[in-house]
């Protein structure tokens, strides 16, 4: 009986750093988009700058 209760706790923390691990990445993954749209903007406004110098 011990050993089944110790198998089911190891299995609930498994879950529990397997979702936390997805949710990291999935939260990474929208923290890049946004990075990446960030950098095309500044990208967009250096090209606006250097035009307007030429």
């Amino acid at each position: 009986m011990k050993a089944l209760a110790s198998s089911k706790r190891l299995r609930v923390r498994y879950m529990f750093v397997l979702t936390s691990f997805i949710g990291g990445l999935l939260g990474g993954c929208a923290t890049m988009e946004g990075a990446g749209k960030d950098i095309q903007t500044a990208g967009e406004a250096l090209e606006d700058a250097a035009e307007d110098n030429e």
